[in-house]
C-alpha cells in the first residue's frame, strides 16, 4: 500500500472517531459543565495512551526513542491548544447545532496551511490555495448572522467562537507534527503513539488541577458518568493517535482537509441522533466547503 493511500485512509478513520467523540461530548453537556466535558475527553484517553506504547514497545523488544526539549515544547504548545479548542467547541454546540458548529471549527485547515508555512516552511500550490478559497465562501454562509443583517450584526457572533476553535485545532495540529518529526528515530506509529501519550498525559493532569480547583464537584460527577465519558476518551484518544500518525506522514493541512469528511459524519449525528434542523443557507455554505475540501484533495495530493 503506498504511503499516499495510508495516511489518507488513517484521516478518514480519525475523522470518524472524532465526530464520534464530539457527539458523545455534546451528549455529556447534560449531566456536565462545559470544562467538565472537555475534561471527559483526555482523562480517560490518558491511559489508553500509554498503554499503546509499552505494547509497542513490548511488542516490537525495542524502547521509544528518547525526545529532546524541541518535542516537549511543541507537544505542550499543542495539548493547551487542543484544550482551548476542544472547549471553545463544544461551547459553541450551546449555540448553533452540532454540524454548523464542527463546520465552523474546520477553518483549521487554512489556519494549519498558514502556521506550517511560517513554522515548518511548508507550502500549498495554487490549486491548493483555489480550493480553500471555495471553502471559504462556504464559511462566509455560515458566518452571516442568523437574525438578519445590520450594520451592527454583520457577522453571527458564533462564528467568532468557531474561528477561535479552529485556530486553536490548527495550533495544536502543526505542533503535533512538529512534535512527532522532532523525534530522533522510530516510524510514524511509534512517533505517533510517543507523542499522543505525552500530551493525553499532561492534558489529563492539567484538566484534573482545574477541575478540582474551579470546579470541584465536576471530578465526581465525571466519573459517575464513567460509560460515556470513557467511550469519549477512547474515541477521542484513537482519533488523536490518528491524526498524529497521519500527520507524521503527510503535511498538517493536507491530513486536516482529508479529515474534513468529518462534516458528513456531524451532518448525519446532527439530523439522525440530535434531531436538529437545518437550514437552506447553511445546506449551501456545506456544500460549498465540502466542495472545497474535494477539490484541495484531488488537486493537491
Amino acid at each position: 500500500m503506498a504511503t499516499m493511500e495510508l495516511w489518507i485512509i488513517i484521516s478518514i478513520g480519525a475523522a470518524f472517531l472524532q465526530n464520534l467523540r464530539s457527539a458523545l461530548q455534546k451528549s455529556l453537556k447534560a449531566e456536565l459543565s462545559n470544562w467538565g466535558a472537555t475534561a471527559a475527553r483526555f482523562v480517560f484517553a490518558a491511559p489508553l495512551a500509554a498503554a499503546i506504547v509499552f505494547g509497542l514497545s513490548v511488542y516490537r523488544e525495542t524502547p521509544p526513542p528518547a525526545p529532546a526539549a524541541l518535542f516537549f515544547v511543541y507537544g505542550s504548545v499543542g495539548a493547551l491548544a487542543q484544550i482551548s479548542a476542544t472547549a471553545l467547541l463544544l461551547h459553541l454546540f450551546s449555540f448553533r447545532n452540532f454540524v454548523v458548529g464542527t463546520i465552523f471549527s474546520k477553518t483549521e485547515t487554512i489556519q494549519s496551511a498558514i502556521l506550517g508555512f511560517i513554522l515548518l516552511s511548508e507550502t500549498l500550490t495554487g490549486d491548493a490555495i483555489l480550493a480553500i478559497a471555495v471553502s471559504m465562501m462556504g464559511l462566509l454562509l455560515l458566518s452571516l448572522p442568523q437574525s438578519g443583517f445590520t450594520r451592527r450584526n454583520w457577522i453571527d457572533k458564533t462564528a467568532l467562537l468557531g474561528l477561535a476553535s479552529g485556530a486553536c485545532f490548527a495550533i495544536a495540529g502543526v505542533s503535533y507534527r512538529a512534535a512527532s518529526l522532532s523525534l530522533p528515530s522510530g516510524d510514524f506509529l511509534i512517533r505517533a503513539s510517543l507523542t499522543l501519550c505525552f500530551v493525553t498525559l499532561l492534558q489529563a493532569l492539567l484538566m484534573i488541577a482545574f477541575l478540582k480547583l474551579r470546579e470541584p464537584g465536576q471530578l465526581s460527577r465525571l466519573f459517575k458518568a464513567w460509560r460515556i465519558s470513557a467511550l469519549a476518551g477512547v474515541a477521542g484518544g484513537l482519533a488523536s493517535l490518528g491524526w498524529f500518525a497521519a500527520m507524521t506522514l503527510q503535511q498538517a493541512v493536507l491530513v486536516k482537509a482529508v479529515g474534513q469528511i468529518e462534516i458528513v459524519f456531524s451532518f448525519a449525528a446532527s439530523v439522525l441522533f440530535f434531531r436538529e434542523s437545518i437550514r437552506t443557507r447553511e445546506i449551501f455554505g456545506i456544500t460549498l466547503i465540502s466542495l472545497g475540501i474535494l477539490l484541495l484533495v484531488l488537486l493537491d495530493t
